[in-house]
């Protein structure tokens, strides 16, 4: 791990990973039950914009990471019915406009 919950002005990761050479940016949600879509649905447009940019502020600030691919993970973890949780990793879940 190379950084996890990174604040800035324009949003926040939870994650930052190297991942056999590329930088893995990891949004961990997590949701009691599926209401609204649940874990996973939460990641909208308007979140994923936000992680874009907070990952763009981090490689500003982290020079030495910027030649590296990078991908965008989301990872929910899902509250069920009989109390236990599912927990979906979605790799590659989203690109940088």
């Amino acid at each position: 791990m190379i950084a996890r919950n990174l604040r800035c002005k324009g949003g926040e990761l939870d994650l930052v990973c190297l991942d056999r050479g590329v930088l893995a940016i990891v949004e961990v949600r997590q949701r009691a039950h599926a209401d609204f879509g649940g874990a996973l649905a939460s990641v909208n447009g308007r979140k994923q914009r936000k992680i874009i940019r907070a990952a763009r502020f981090f490689l500003q600030r982290h020079a030495n990471w910027r030649g590296f691919a990078i991908r965008f993970d989301v990872v929910g973890v899902q509250g069920l019915p009989d109390g236990t949780h599912c927990i979906d990793w979605i790799k590659d879940a989203f690109r940088a406009t």
